[in-house]
């Protein structure tokens, strides 16, 4: 499923995109998946892109949040959690530094 959503982001050119490992320290999800677009519509674009792979790999999304408003998007799959944010967005509330107890990992390894 990570690897999926991953390539799902990159096509749509999604930005900086991070794969954190959390299931050490959360029972929410095993990856946390954040990535950034430049406007609402690449945001809404990226996140239809991850729906429509997930959903053709038969990945039941559980949760969508923040569509509306594409400013930040949050898609739970279960496993892994996608965030979806606009540049400023991702630069305010910086999860990468609120989880950075969780290991960020190469898409690779995944």
């Amino acid at each position: 499923m990570a690897q999926l959503a991953f390539k799902a982001l990159d096509e749509k050119k999604g930005e900086d995109i991070k794969v954190i490992d959390i299931s050490k320290v959360s029972i929410l999800a095993d990856y946390f998946i954040i990535a950034n677009g430049n406007n609402e519509s690449q945001v809404r674009a990226m996140v239809d892109s991850i729906e429509e792979e997930l959903g053709k790999a038969g990945c039941e999304l559980k949760q969508r949040e923040g569509y509306d408003t594409g400013s930040w998007v949050l898609l739970d799959f279960g496993d892994i959690i996608v965030h979806v944010f606009d540049k400023e967005n991702r630069l305010f509330y910086d999860l990468e530094r609120i989880w950075r107890d969780g290991r960020e990992v190469d898409i690779s390894e995944v």
